[in-house]
Formats: C-alpha cells, sequence, structure tokens
C-alpha cells in the first residue's frame, strides 16, 4: 500500500508546478516594435500593465491565415494575409461574447464571438503581397471571408468589418 501512495503523493505535490509552468507558457510578451494593436478590458494575459499590446511580429506569428476574396471596398478579388482574429483575442486571454473594434478616426463595432467561431475572420495585415497602408484600409483590418460565404454579404457584416484597427476592447 506504502509503495502506491508515495508516487501518487509525488504526483500530487507536483500538480501545483505543473499549473504555473502551463501559466507561465501562455504569458503574453511584451512587444518590441512599434505596437499596432491594444486589447483591453476582461482579458488573462495583459503585457503592458492591464492591457495586451502586439507589435506587427506579435500578430503575425498568431495562426497566420490567408483568405483570397473580394470586398465591397474593393473592385477586385484580394489575397489578404494576417492572424485569425479569435486566435488573437485568445493570445490575451480574453473573456466575453463579444468586443469592441475601434478605428483610428474612432469609428467603433461590436463584434460577437459566435462570428469568429463561425467564420475564418481575419486581422488582415497585408493584402496581394504588401504590408496594408493606411490609405489601403490598413495597417489592420478585420475581415470576413466574403467569397466563401454569401451570408455575409449583408449590412451587419460589412459594418463590422472595421479598417484602421488600432484597439479592441472586451467588455
Amino acid at each position: 500500500m506504502r509503495q502506491r501512495i508515495l508516487p501518487l503523493l509525488l504526483v500530487l505535490m507536483s500538480l501545483p508546478c505543473l499549473a504555473t509552468s502551463a501559466a507561465a507558457e501562455e504569458a503574453l510578451p511584451a512587444p518590441s516594435g512599434e505596437v499596432l494593436l491594444t486589447i483591453s478590458g476582461n482579458l488573462d494575459f495583459p503585457n503592458v500593465e492591464d492591457e495586451a499590446s502586439f507589435d506587427r511580429e506579435m500578430l503575425m506569428a498568431i495562426a497566420p491565415t490567408e483568405i483570397e476574396t473580394r470586398t465591397p471596398w474593393h473592385a477586385d478579388r484580394g489575397r489578404y494575409e494576417g492572424p485569425l482574429l479569435r486566435e488573437v483575442l485568445a493570445a490575451a486571454g480574453v473573456r466575453s461574447d463579444r468586443v469592441l473594434v475601434r478605428a483610428l478616426n474612432d469609428f467603433e463595432a461590436e463584434i460577437p464571438l459566435a462570428d469568429l467561431h463561425d467564420y475564418d475572420v481575419i486581422l488582415a495585415m497585408r493584402r496581394n503581397g504588401s504590408p496594408m497602408q493606411i490609405r489601403e484600409f490598413g495597417p489592420l483590418f478585420v475581415l470576413y471571408p466574403f467569397d466563401d460565404h454569401p451570408e455575409l454579404h449583408n449590412e451587419s457584416v460589412r459594418f463590422r468589418s472595421v479598417w484602421h484597427v488600432v484597439h479592441i476592447h472586451a467588455p
């Protein structure tokens, strides 16, 4: 009986260390370059005071995804690259059922997180291989896969497709 209890005790005693180690692995590093996006509100992994800040390299390292689609604002089909928005929010540990996305000009749209799980919405950073400039909807653009899902061609989704994104708040 003693031979079985000792290994069990050792395993149980190591569980807090494993939990601490897992939490440390989930910690978000501080940005080393220009901050493109800040996430505030209900989040578990802030990296600058009580917010999560991301530079270009940090964003591109999170679930890089490519979408080829037309948008209501472009005449031609484009190839867009950027991280899945749901994964960016997960990296910050967002705890909410919706987020408020704000643009450079203070335009703000509410996006239900259900959208991000139903569709591969990206935070587009590149179009046709080039970084998206401010005059071209950049540097960050909430992009739904319009061509893959005809039901996305509606006013609500167009309203949620924020460009010039600088801030996301999780209420």
